[in-house]
């Protein structure tokens, strides 16, 4: 069983920037590909990025490609994601995900989800 738990939600204003962080438990944290989902009110949960188990290779959704960057640190069991210029439409309740045998693209290839942090764009 693996637990993941979010951390640093909140609320900015446009432009500004915002650092999510994962912290993984229940094993080995080099085991299993890292990625982000979000779920803005009354849409789907949408792929946002993600990290292969090393780190060697990140994916990103078109729509944050440039602004938003992956990172993990699998001493400290924990992946990251910096988002930066910030948009009223990044909005949205941030899931980590882990894939054991899969990169976490869709949510079918998920196998473990955290419980979600808010971040909140005003314009």
């Amino acid at each position: 069983q693996v637990q993941l738990v979010e951390s640093g939600g909140g609320l900015v204003q446009a432009g500004g920037s915002l650092r999510l962080w994962c912290a993984a438990s229940g094993r080995t944290f080099g085991s299993y590909a890292m990625g982000w989902f979000r779920q803005a009110p009354g849409r789907e949960r949408e792929f946002v990025t993600a990290v292969t188990w090393a780190g060697a290779t990140t994916y990103y959704a078109d729509s944050v490609k440039g602004r938003f960057t992956i990172s993990r640190d699998n001493a400290q069991n924990t992946v990251y994601l910096q988002m930066n210029n910030l948009q009223p439409e990044d909005t949205a309740v941030y899931y980590c995900a882990a894939g054991i045998t899969r990169v976490p693209k869709t949510p079918d290839t998920v196998d473990y989800w955290g419980k979600g942090t808010l971040v909140t764009v005003s314009s």
